[in-house]
């Protein structure tokens, strides 16, 4: 109804909706269920389009697909009235709160943390971009509450409560803030890196609240889904500096989980816009440990169209450190000696056995066994298994061998001397080569075995 389409390749082309143009920008992927305009940058799914093309609230626009799609309207409570109501509180709390933070960065007074920024080779551009602030002791809890309720304002995590003093307390105060925003572009909640304040944790993340869900939220997705028609590989990092310092050295299909380990929600979210995603972890030991964890958790949602790699950086390296010594090209090359998830899994587990004892070569086979049977897909799950087994079988050839030996002399009916052969045939078995054969066969099967 308001783009002319024509079918390309798995998407829909037409001219954007957003901007006058006269080359085709705007996509569909009707597949996945989404839209991305290439001029504007806007994205989103069929409830964003209208919201968007048409300046409706997201009510109007579900009420309005399902009148299109002839279902029965679904009639809006007052609770969901109440909760997009406090949703759109909660999103203006934290926009002005960051661009409150955001200036500050900028003040004289507190030019220690821009220079901090800068020395870890952050331009001016890349700052502003991702809305980077800084929070000063200076508190914004007062003006915040002379427009909002404590309620509305406590419900966003930005403030804690001091019984004692009878005071909320900025969380992030002495840090630099880095929004974390969602795929439609608004600030959701913050992590934070402390500036002053040795003996307090270096990162800190806003806690979970109504409209934020560490599980559910990957930072710098909201850039990074703009490289998906470029490439089908994303970078997953540890840190928010991490994302940063690639971003900025160009290579800017680059994301990070927000304080938790990388769950399933997360990776079906990746999956939307890239299928073949890289864990690029730390390369010390903990960073290893939880690489391997990652894959265990991970390892049953793989198929045939979505994959997971692993890429390990060298030991007391991170994404910042390596990009600094390599530059873009080189990251680049060391990302293409990644490892697919199942054959991280193998090297992992089994540089941790000592492969002659059949003790540890057993509890290995039921590991990779246990592994495998965890996987959906029926079919990948057959194969992969498969090339397991194929290894397992490989560790221990003298094993095998005798295995195959023995199975040969049960479906073999002759037995050769070294100058003549003696046929097992009834026919002609008689008690003098009954007894040759016999000597034979003792000195063949010992000779053997030994």
């Amino acid at each position: 109804k308001y783009v002319q389409l024509k079918k390309r390749g798995k998407e829909f082309i037409g001219l954007s909706p957003f901007k006058n143009e006269k080359t085709p920008s705007f996509t569909i992927n009707d597949e996945k269920g989404f839209y991305h305009c290439f001029s504007t940058g806007e994205h989103g799914n069929i409830f964003d389009f209208l919201m968007k093309t048409r300046s409706l609230g997201f009510g109007e626009a579900v009420k309005a697909l399902a009148q299109e799609a002839g279902m029965q309207v679904y009639k809006f409570s007052k609770y969901d009235k109440e909760k997009e109501e406090k949703y759109n509180k909660y999103k203006k709390i934290i926009k002005e709160y960051s661009d409150y933070f955001q200036n500050q960065l900028f003040s004289k007074n507190n030019s220690f943390a821009l220079d901090y920024l800068k020395e870890r080779k952050l331009s001016e551009e890349v700052i502003k971009k991702f809305q980077l602030g800084y929070v000063p002791a200076n508190n914004f809890f007062n003006e915040l509450s002379k427009k909002y309720s404590i309620d509305d304002i406590k419900s966003t995590g930005l403030y804690y409560f001091i019984e004692k003093n009878q005071k909320h307390v900025d969380r992030f105060k002495n840090r630099i803030i880095f929004p974390i925003f969602n795929l439609s572009g608004d600030v959701v909640a913050f992590g934070g890196r402390i500036i002053k304040g040795e003996n307090l944790a270096k990162y800190i993340n806003s806690p979970e609240t109504e409209f934020f869900k560490k599980g559910r939220q990957l930072f710098n997705l909201n850039f990074a889904k703009d490289e998906r028609s470029n490439t089908k590989e994303v970078i997953i990092v540890e840190g928010y500096m991490d994302v940063i310092s690639l971003y900025s050295r160009g290579i800017k299909n680059v994301i990070s989980n927000c304080g938790t380990a990388i769950t399933e929600s997360q990776i079906n979210l990746i999956w939307k816009f890239f299928s073949d995603p890289i864990i690029c972890l730390d390369g010390d030991k903990s960073g290893q440990q939880a690489a391997i964890r990652i894959a265990e958790r991970l390892f049953s949602l793989i198929n045939e169209e979505n994959r997971i790699y692993f890429s390990i950086l060298d030991q007391g390296k991170d994404p910042d450190d390596t990009i600094k010594d390599l530059g873009k090209e080189g990251f680049v090359k060391f990302l293409e000696n990644k490892t697919i998830i199942q054959s991280f899994i193998w090297d992992t587990y089994l540089s941790k056995i000592n492969t002659y004892n059949p003790y540890e070569v057993t509890k290995f086979e039921k590991q990779m066994k246990k592994l495998c049977s965890s996987i959906k897909d029926n079919t990948l799950k057959k194969y992969i298994l498969e090339d397991f087994l194929t290894k397992i079988n490989k560790l221990t050839p003298n094993v095998n061998n005798k295995i195959n030996y023995n199975y040969s002399k049960r479906k073999n009916f002759k037995v050769l001397n070294k100058t003549k052969k003696i046929h097992l045939q009834k026919k002609d078995l008689t008690r003098e080569n009954l007894v040759e054969f016999s000597i034979l066969f003792i000195m063949i099967y010992y000779g053997g075995a030994i």
